[in-house]
């Protein structure tokens, strides 16, 4: 299976790099074809254009300079995400990355008149999410409702329909707690746990 593993943290050291290199790992002794898409690394812009929102919404959508990574998710057949969670959401580079490469024509069309988005990445089959949040799981889950979780579900209705699930569990990498001088320390269950 192709899947596009989509990191966004701008630290090489850090405990979501560790995790997205457990994830990579995992998923090439699984047999797959990773394409490991590092969007710090790669200088992506996650600055959405005038030129790129004034064709947001028509049938020709600006994708000159993302054209590259249009075609990256468009070869996909599975869609990893990584990343941490800062200020109850993504980072602002992979929200640009949605902003900038999930248009109309590319993750879904829109419709002659009223009704509703249609999806367009059939080729997607896969997808889950690894993140990481500086507060307490019952924080997130409970008082805050889990808004990453929110945001990405509910943009995802416009795609077409997935596997229910996470297909990778790396629970055990999950479990950093503030103050701690390395999280790597959990990244042993991780690499055992990890499957896709």
């Amino acid at each position: 299976m192709r899947v596009l593993v989509v990191y966004a943290h701008p630290l090489s050291d850090s405990f979501a790099a560790a995790l997205r290199e457990t994830i990579v790992a995992r998923l090439r002794e699984g047999g797959h074809e990773v394409d490991h898409c590092d969007l710090y690394g790669e200088g992506f812009d996650p600055v959405l254009t005038p030129e790129e929102r004034r064709a947001y919404n028509t049938a020709q959508p600006d994708l000159a300079a993302v054209e590259p990574y249009v075609a990256r998710l468009r070869a996909a057949e599975a869609l990893v995400l990584c990343f941490p969670t800062w200020w109850y959401g993504m980072p602002a580079m992979l929200k640009g990355w949605f902003d900038r490469v999930w248009v109309t024509g590319v993750a879904f069309t829109l419709p002659e008149g009223p009704g509703a988005i249609r999806p367009a990445l059939h080729n997607i089959k896969k997808f889950a999410v690894v993140t990481t949040y500086g507060s307490p799981w019952w924080l997130v889950k409970l008082v805050l409702r889990d808004p990453v979780r929110a945001v990405l579900i509910g943009g995802l209705r416009a795609a077409p329909p997935l596997r229910p699930g996470l297909p990778i569990d790396i629970s055990g990498a999950l479990q950093h707690r503030r103050g701690e001088p390395c999280a790597l320390r959990h990244l042993p269950p991780a690499r055992r746990n990890a499957r896709f």
